[in-house]
């Protein structure tokens, strides 16, 4: 399907970017949205170096895409859109959009909730908060094949260019897809598949759920550890098991490295192929959302990967050898086919069993001899 055709095209000019509403109907969410992202990613840029903390964007970046995502739902309600072929305007969102928007928007708050426990926002000052400990990490030099980053200059350029900018405009490209559903939906010749729901539809959903499902239970386990960890330090009170190695490697940690990221890739692939369905082809212009996204997270992955390798020797030595980053191939194969694939299965589990298991297997082999003996004898004489 040909999404930029005649209609759209044929009085699309360059005022359009700075008056969107006059511009083809298919086009208008594409041009609000962009004009919505060059503001936020422009805030972001000003805010940043006047708070000198450079995770503005990262306070957004649960929310731009969502709101994106709803332009396209809500225009019809507040600019009723012309269809060619249909006697009255088009003025009740798209039902995918309706749909794309609903699940984005679950995605989005939960994540805003997660960030704000770890203190990623401060009121009334809301550009202060946590900021990623990535930043002053490159700012200070500390990662070697990034060091010129330290230099005023080329930092600067970094915020401007790649923090400010290329983040949001990232942001845009992945709530993209959105963006394609509601121009095949109102193009000259929409198809039936472009403006009704599928089971296609339903199957997605369900998958998109169940990434955000996945992703908010890593998120739960690993804020529960790093909270206990430091508690435990803090109080000066002894450490064992994971808790004294100290990085997180039961329940989801045990078969992938990251698993929150990898459901949030998962997340926007998904996402992508609402539109794919719209369109009725594997491919389409917004792709480049996800896969830009993916990219991020192999760079934002290795450098993350490079500060934890230098931060714990088993993590490097042991625990990468056996789990995968992002996918769980490598440690099911440590599991199940490797030398002793039943002792690797127990030892990947084992390696990282929760603090509260390994206190209640800790009790249990602290009961006297003496009264299992006793438990036992008294067993044997029921039998009796």
């Amino acid at each position: 399907m040909e999404l930029f055709d005649d209609c759209s095209l044929s009085s699309l000019s360059a005022s359009s970017l700075l008056d969107p509403l006059s511009a083809p109907p298919p086009l208008i969410p594409l041009l609000l949205s962009f004009d919505l992202m060059l503001i936020v990613a422009t805030l972001c840029l000003v805010i940043s170096v006047a708070a000198s903390n450079y995770s503005q964007v990262d306070k957004i970046w649960s929310i731009t895409p969502f709101l994106f995502a709803w332009i396209p739902t809500l225009l019809p309600l507040f600019h009723p859109v012309t269809i060619p072929g249909l006697p009255t305007p088009l003025t009740v969102p798209l039902a995918r959009n309706l749909l794309m928007s609903l699940l984005s928007t679950i995605w989005g708050c939960r994540l805003t909730w997660n960030f704000n426990r770890r203190g990623g926002y401060h009121f009334p000052k809301f550009w202060e908060g946590e900021e990623d400990y990535r930043w002053p990490l490159l700012r200070g030099g500390k990662v070697p094949a990034l060091a010129f980053l330290s230099e005023p200059v080329p930092w600067t350029l970094f915020n401007i260019f790649f923090i400010a900018y290329y983040q949001n405009l990232l942001l845009w490209l992945t709530a993209a897809p959105a963006m394609v559903v509601f121009m095949a939906g109102v193009s000259c010749e929409p198809t039936a598949q472009a403006v009704t729901l599928t089971y296609c539809d339903y199957v997605l959903a369900t998958a998109f759920l169940g990434l955000v499902f996945v992703e908010a239970t890593a998120d739960n386990a690993q804020y529960a550890f790093q909270t206990e960890k430091y508690r435990l330090i803090n109080a000066k009170k002894p450490r064992t098991g994971e808790l004294a190695d100290g990085f997180l490697q039961s329940g989801l940690y045990a078969i992938v490295r990251k698993p929150n990221y990898a459901a949030e890739q998962s997340i926007w692939i998904v996402f992508y192929l609402f539109s794919a369905l719209a369109t009725s082809a594997y491919l389409n212009w917004s792709a480049v959302g996800f896969l830009l996204l993916v990219s991020l997270f192999q760079g934002s992955g290795w450098m993350t990967e490079l500060i934890t390798k230098e931060k714990y020797a088993k993590y490097r030595d042991v625990y990468c050898k056996r789990v995968g980053l992002y996918e769980p191939f490598t440690a099911l194969y440590w599991m199940y086919v490797g030398e002793g694939g039943e002792e690797k299965k127990e030892e990947t589990l084992a390696r990282g069993r929760s603090p509260t298991k390994s206190r209640k297997t800790a009790s249990r082999s602290k009961t006297p001899a003496k009264g299992r003996s006793k438990s036992r004898a008294a067993s044997a004489k029921k039998k009796k």
